[in-house]
């Protein structure tokens, strides 16, 4: 069972302001979650693959391809902006 001080230095780190009454009442929850994750140690896991997820979903990706736009040069010319090298220049703001 984790102590109130040692919630005040959790909270502290996360940078959280709680109160006594926050404290007292995230004792035991945090202790459980801790006392969980001790059950969760003795599983043995021996010959288990590690997965990220299991959907069998795959990330699709494309590669990135610069594509001409016919509206460009009208996009560049109605600036107040500089224009250099087709960019368009603003001003910093910091």
């Amino acid at each position: 069972m984790l102590t109130q001080d040692e919630v005040r230095h959790i909270a502290k780190l996360a940078k959280i302001n709680l109160t006594d009454a926050d404290i007292e009442r995230l004792v035991p929850q945090i202790s459980g979650i801790l006392d969980y994750f001790a059950v969760l140690e003795e599983v043995d896991t021996e010959g288990v693959a590690e997965t990220s997820q299991v959907t069998g979903l795959e990330s699709v990706t494309r590669p990135d391809v610069i594509i001409a736009s016919e509206i460009e040069e009208a996009l560049i010319n109605c600036t107040p902006h500089q224009v250099e090298a087709n960019s368009v220049k603003i001003p910093k703001i910091m």
